[in-house]
């Protein structure tokens, strides 16, 4: 941005004046060069301060002038429109042929965060919107009817130019036809979504995540141990549990249940940390290393809800910075490529090894149990889960 020296003038009377060059770029705009009124003051300090708004109000405005003459930055983080506030979008065809309703995209992604998006985290706003973004930045914000295979084709390489892990591609291609499938269904028309059977190697970059030996679990939980501080009760706690990172990090203290027969700590939503799935709530007997933990935490003398308030200073639980870290400090101390996530897949070998029902190992892990049945009731006791937790320690 180019800038300019804001000159006083004293003219008659002793009234401060504003004077500022016009940049070349711009002097269309205009028709003077220069730009200059009066302060309205006869004192130094008053004109000072006016000249430094004005001369700021003058950046932003020529900045916003330099802006409409170019592709805006950001473009593929998407602001969606509003949806036409009448009903849909009347797409105009030949004169006398019956007209289809019809929605762009950028509108089929407000309409689909305003029904679905309710009471949904941020992550899931960001994800349709920038994933669509993705598509109006490459291909044009069309109405969704008058995409075709080849769009689909171009985005498809594109974001494979972008080096994008098969993982992601299948992300974001997922949500896209969700939100038009959803879109068509809302406005009632039929179509075959372009985005759906692109071909292309799902495997490719995706790095499948290794199990820890429990010889490595064992030397992680004695560091644990002779470390003691919060980030270690973390890991402790994770390893004899196999709970998700951000379930342990997002506990309160009052989820953590010492007192009677069974130690444990249930898994459940709270506002600053969903669960990933319905099944993902539940109650985990604490056993070995994660009993220690949640002794730790609870022993602590805090002035805080919180079982981990290093990673719960905002409004959500900052599961992320507390994976980045605690991965690098264990990364020296495994072998191969294990990250704090192996500890969920250790806990599923772990219950394999003793034989534990895997109706019972779903239960304990939050993962979903097929079957029409496995829906009824409230599941196994705890008594019973405490039983098979035990023998992995």
């Amino acid at each position: 941005m180019e800038y300019q020296t804001v000159h006083f003038t004293f003219v008659k009377h002793g009234i401060f004046y504003f004077a500022r060059k016009i940049p070349n770029d711009l002097r269309d705009h205009y028709t003077s060069t220069k730009i200059s009124f009066s302060l309205r003051t006869r004192k130094a300090a008053v004109a000072k301060a006016r000249a430094t708004k004005a001369s700021q109000q003058l950046d932003e405005h020529w900045h916003f002038l330099r802006m409409q003459n170019l592709d805006l930055p950001g473009k593929h983080m998407l602001r969606v429109s509003k949806p036409h506030p009448t009903g849909p979008v009347v797409v105009p065809g030949p004169e006398n042929a019956p007209q289809q309703p019809g929605i762009t995209l950028s509108e089929a992604v407000a309409v689909y965060l305003r029904l679905k998006g309710a009471n949904r985290p941020a992550t899931f706003h960001r994800a349709a919107e920038r994933s669509c973004g993705y598509v109006i930045d490459i291909c044009g914000d069309k109405d969704i009817t008058a995409y075709t295979r080849a769009d689909a084709n171009a985005f498809r390489d594109a974001l494979i130019a972008r080096k994008l892990s098969g993982s992601s591609v299948t992300r974001i291609f997922g949500i896209i036809r969700s939100v038009i499938n959803f879109a068509a269904s809302e406005i009632g028309i039929t179509l075959r979504n372009p985005f759906a059977g692109v071909y292309y190697d799902r495997t490719a970059g995706v790095e499948g995540r290794e199990p820890m030996s429990i010889a490595d679990i064992r030397k992680v939980q004695v560091k644990c141990r002779a470390m003691d501080d919060q980030a270690r009760w973390l890991v402790a706690m994770v390893s004899d549990t196999g709970m998700r990172l951000a379930e342990a990090a997002g506990l309160l203290r009052d989820d953590i249940k010492l007192d009677g027969p069974i130690p444990h700590v249930v898994v459940r939503e709270h506002p600053w940390r969903r669960l990933k799935t319905s099944t993902s709530a539940r109650s985990v007997p604490l056993v070995g290393e994660a009993l220690w933990a949640a002794r730790r935490v609870m022993a602590e003398q805090i002035d805080s809800k919180f079982a981990f308030p290093r990673y719960n200073k905002g409004e959500t639980t900052n599961a992320n910075s507390a994976s980045a870290a605690l991965n690098k400090w264990i990364k020296p101390q495994v072998s191969g490529r294990c990250t704090m996530h192996s500890f969920r897949h250790s806990m599923r070998d772990r219950l394999r090894a003793i034989e534990c029902p895997a109706d019972i190992v779903d239960q304990i892990g939050g993962w979903q149990t097929d079957g029409v049945g496995h829906g009824y009731g409230k599941g196994y006791p705890l008594k019973v889960l405490a039983k098979w937790m035990a023998a992995t320690a």
